[in-house]
């Protein structure tokens, strides 16, 4: 399941370009939290403790209990979008979506395959993933960081569709269960040109036929005046 960390984080009164790069240069990373009851809140965190939450996160879904200075209870929030700088990633902005632990939410989890199909093993298929991320409706608790599949049993032609995936306790799929998640398909054969090398067998061998060569010493007459010779 996701794991909660917790996040210590401050009110943040100055919004735009020159406060984000006056915070920038303090080692500290705008934010905002929206959702719930209350009203959209900036918020401003540590570059450090922002970096340090991401190198051990060990999913997509972060779970995280804000301590908001100034207020008298903590506040769970999912991380919702991290917005990186084009050169160097590093962090310039994040999005946290206020929610209740006793409250479902949706969220997409990665699929990810276990095991390597009999036919790609001993047939030479090929493992086809169709859906890589699997929408998903549960409790903050119930939270996966990733769903996996056994895919081991699957034959050249067999298929896994979202309603044969088996999902963690409390966790419902979002999406239309004749989707197909998984398949092992048939290995690719390159057909030989026979046609081509067939063409070329049935028109037989080229006859290069050598010109007769010239007695030594004979003289080739101008055209005028070989015309004349003929004519007599």
């Amino acid at each position: 399941m996701a794991k909660q960390v917790k996040l210590k984080a401050e009110p943040r009164t100055e919004v735009g370009r020159s406060a984000a790069r006056k915070l920038k240069a303090r080692g500290v990373i705008p934010a905002i939290i929206y959702g719930g009851k209350e009203k959209p809140q900036p918020l401003q965190v540590a570059a450090r403790d922002i970096n340090a939450m991401m190198s051990h996160a060990s999913g997509e879904n972060i779970l995280v209990e804000l301590e908001i200075a100034g207020e008298k209870s903590n506040r769970t929030a999912l991380v919702q979008e991290v917005q990186h700088s084009p050169i160097g990633g590093d962090i310039l902005h994040l999005d946290f979506h206020a929610i209740s632990m006793d409250e479902t939410i949706q969220a997409e989890v990665p699929l990810e395959a276990v095991g390597i199909p009999n036919g790609v093993k001993n047939f030479g298929g090929l493992l086809e993933q169709s859906l890589r991320m699997l929408a998903i409706e549960c409790l903050p608790s119930d939270l996966p960081d990733r769903i996996t599949v056994d895919v081991s049993e699957l034959n050249i032609g067999d298929s896994i569709h979202v309603r044969e995936i088996q999902l963690p306790s409390g966790v419902t799929s979002k999406v239309p269960s004749e989707l197909t998640a998984f398949s092992v398909l048939a290995p690719i054969v390159e057909e030989e040109p026979v046609v081509a090398e067939a063409e070329a067998a049935a028109a037989g061998p080229e006859v290069i036929t050598e010109k007769k060569a010239e007695p030594e010493g004979a003289a080739i007459p101008p055209p005028a005046q070989k015309e004349k010779e003929q004519k007599k």
